[in-house]
């Protein structure tokens, strides 16, 4: 069997290398000719993923039985066209376009009731009188993540903002207050199962930079309301036989859904902290899932963990050894990846990709605050004097 992977980047190494273990010849397709994707795959195809025609051309010589999706952002509409022209499985493009257009995605949930607030699309200098409540949040219309977001207090911030926007079509919204979370999941032919709830440990406003997550126990009530909200998000959107990601906030009212996309998540949650905490390799799985194995997206556990990135600020004064780390831990660290040097500075923290590249930690224990408390205890020791 033969399988495309569009979007090479180190992000899709996880789900290549696991095709590769069960047998799939991967094809993998990317704009970068030095992508890690298409140097681990059998198949390389130098192709700008933006055009759709371009990849569906380059895939007909060796059509694909089906697409596997790894991290990406707007172009997920690009996974959905091939899935179109070749009658392949998976995301359509009608649904990929839901996921990637921002007010789209809005207006698809808001007629049915699942996202109660006010979303504009603007553009840059637009003089418009918006009805809306601050905070409010700017961001990119199309695409994923937190790039290009700006938080609005009132509205002679939002009319600054809206002066410095330049051609990239955005969204206004209101800022829905609560604890934000993280959702893995997978769509089946079953219906949606959740595989992780994640509770996000953010950077203050404006930057909002997710810093390190906390596995949430099936036990608790939140974990049965998010499970029943997704079911319905699932169901309007459209979404078949996907893996999924989710970012919402814990409102007053419950669950509130700021962004999906039907493919899974970045940032070693999905390939390594998932895996850990609940026993599912949801690429795996998947995998498993459209070769007519057997598969089990359920859950076998939930293990209490955090998984946290080096959000500290200043000079390095030292790198720890791992001796050091599993003392400051408690004896509870499960995994160590530090990228940091000795003598680096260290700047505040304002998006993913310069946190994502110094590395993470992640730690087993009996309760959230007890891994908060040793996580700060790790990072203060690339502070302590030698």
């Amino acid at each position: 069997m033969k399988v495309a992977v569009i979007g090479a980047s180190q992000e899709a190494l996880h789900t290549i290398e696991k095709a590769q273990e069960y047998g799939l010849t991967v094809m993998a397709l990317d704009g970068d000719p030095h992508a890690v994707g298409l140097r681990a795959s059998d198949l390389a195809k130098v192709v700008d993923i933006s055009d759709e025609n371009a990849v569906i051309e380059a895939l007909k010589r060796e059509t694909p039985d089906f697409v596997l999706t790894a991290p990406i952002g707007r172009y997920l509409t690009t996974i959905g066209a091939v899935n179109d022209a070749f009658g392949l499985p998976g995301i359509s493009k009608k649904t990929a376009v839901l996921c990637t257009d921002k007010l789209a995605f809005h207006q698809r949930l808001a007629s049915g009731g699942l996202r109660n607030c006010c979303c504009y699309a603007v553009s840059g200098g637009e003089k418009k009188e918006f009805k809306i409540t601050f905070p409010a949040i700017l961001k990119p219309r199309y695409g994923s993540g937190s790039r290009g977001i700006h938080v609005a207090m009132n509205r002679e911030e939002l009319e600054q903002a809206l002066k410095a926007l330049e051609g990239e079509a955005y969204v206004l919204e209101e800022c829905v207050a609560g604890e934000e979370y993280g959702v893995d999941g997978a769509v089946t032919r079953d219906g949606f199962q959740m595989i992780l709830l994640r509770r996000k440990e953010n950077t203050p406003l404006p930057a909002r930079q997710a810093v390190g997550y906390f596995s949430v126990l099936p036990s608790e009530e939140f974990w049965r309301q998010v499970q029943e909200y997704m079911v319905r998000i699932v169901e309007s959107l459209g979404l078949e036989e996907c893996l999924l990601h989710a970012d919402l906030i814990r409102g007053k009212e419950g669950p509130f859904v700021i962004e999906l996309s039907a493919r899974p998540s970045g940032h070693n949650l999905h390939n390594l902290f998932t895996p850990l905490c609940t026993g599912v390799d949801m690429a795996e799985e998947y995998i498993k899932y459209r070769m007519g194995l057997a598969c089990e997206f359920m859950p076998k556990y939930t293990r209490t963990m955090m998984i946290h990135y080096f959000d500290m600020e200043g000079r390095v004064r030292k790198i720890p050894d791992r001796n050091s780390v599993e003392q400051a831990a408690g004896g509870g660290l499960a995994a160590w990846d530090c990228r940091i040097r000795e003598g680096e500075y260290l700047e505040p923290v304002s998006d993913g990709h310069s946190l994502m590249g110094r590395g993470y930690f992640i730690l087993e224990g009996k309760e959230a605050s007890a891994l908060r408390a040793a996580g700060q205890h790790i990072k203060d020791l690339f502070f302590n004097e030698k």
